[in-house]
């Protein structure tokens, strides 16, 4: 549906929100075009507190530094289909740039057999599936001898329908142009 509204909300000057994620080439370009003529929020998640684990995560990396490894474990219901989800990719690109690494080269999924030492430039993630949870992320930053942890649970699916509802009193008087969560919410970057 996405690609069908885009063309039709930007020749009406209608602002959008969307939340569609796994969009390919050709309706990221839409989405693009569109944005030169409307207002659009696009964010993968409208949890307020998923973003706000964004910015903590990206902040704790940062002062901890290159010593302390980084570990993503989600978990959701056990009808999720997508492994790992599309947040706890996104919390893994955020660690691996606060890190100044490749998110492509640095971060792995999952582990099974011998696999060596840990290296430092690496970020894992691993996915749990089971029952009815509705979301858990949680962002292990491990040094020598302390530990953070970074933890952010939904708990009823109503979080994202507030933060797209909140997304769209903030988008209706803005230019044209495409935004995210950090902009609706203030987040520094």
């Amino acid at each position: 549906a996405t690609s069908k509204l885009l063309p039709l909300c930007a020749a009406q000057h209608i602002p959008m929100v969307i939340g569609t994620t796994g969009l390919d080439a050709a309706s990221r370009a839409s989405l693009e075009r569109a944005a030169e003529r409307v207002p659009i929020v696009f964010a993968p998640n409208y949890s307020q507190g998923v973003n706000a684990l964004y910015f903590l995560a990206a902040r704790a990396t940062e002062l901890l530094g290159p010593s302390f490894d980084a570990e993503i474990v989600e978990m959701h219901h056990r009808n999720k289909i997508d492994s790992p989800s599309g947040t706890a990719v996104h919390l893994a690109d955020v660690v691996a740039k606060a890190k100044q690494l490749d998110p492509e080269r640095a971060v792995t999924h999952g582990r099974s057999g011998l696999v060596g030492a840990r290296p430092l430039e690496q970020v894992g993630v691993m996915a749990l599936r089971g029952g009815d949870v509705v979301g858990e992320h949680t962002l292990f930053l491990v040094g020598e001898g302390e530990r953070i942890e970074l933890t952010h649970r939904a708990t009823d699916r109503s979080i994202f329908a507030r933060g797209a509802v909140r997304a769209a009193h903030w988008v209706v008087d803005r230019p044209a142009g495409l935004y995210d969560m950090a902009d609706v919410m203030g987040i520094p970057r």
